[in-house]
């Protein structure tokens, strides 16, 4: 049986918390916050409901990625699979629910965001090192002008339409 997904626009309660293995592979740990909030019809005030605090998980590049771009507090949209972490500490044993991230970026309801494509090796979403600096609490990104792949049809500046 799959594991249960989930797809959602949630808060970061920290920052990211980006270490390595002992195999050098990157791993970040994101805490993040779902909540229900809801505007009231007859006060028309906003109202807190429940909420749903993870533990989330990214690995690879995704992690070093996420580790340089996502801040406490911003708004990110998120999917991935819940799993049960569980572990013995001290005789007891404990268990929680966590998210295995396999995207996530912030949202751009409330916040504006520059992309730049990631060079490094070409395996795929795993792997490499991003070209640009993290920002901080509240600057703007800067990064090194990239160039785009040789095969980048979009790249060309030909001036064409798209096929669609």
């Amino acid at each position: 049986m799959a594991l249960p997904t989930i797809t959602g626009v949630g808060r970061l309660t920290a920052d990211p918390e980006l270490r390595f293995t002992s195999a050098s592979k990157a791993v970040a740990s994101i805490s993040l916050a779902f909540n229900a909030r809801r505007l009231n019809p007859q006060t028309q005030q906003w109202e807190d409901g429940d909420v749903f605090y993870v533990r989330g998980t990214a690995w690879e590049r995704l992690a070093e990625n996420a580790a340089e771009t996502l801040t406490k507090g911003m708004e990110v949209l998120v999917s991935g699979e819940l799993r049960t972490e569980r572990w013995e500490k001290d005789g007891q044993k404990h268990e929680r629910t966590a998210l295995m991230i396999r995207s996530i970026g912030p949202s751009l309801a409330f916040a504006t965001a520059q992309v730049s494509k990631v060079t490094g090796s070409g395996n795929g979403a795993q792997g490499g090192v991003q070209q640009g600096a993290r920002a901080p609490h509240g600057g703007s990104q800067t990064s090194r002008p990239q160039q785009p792949p040789a095969d980048d049809p979009w790249a060309t500046g030909t001036g064409t339409e798209p096929p669609f």
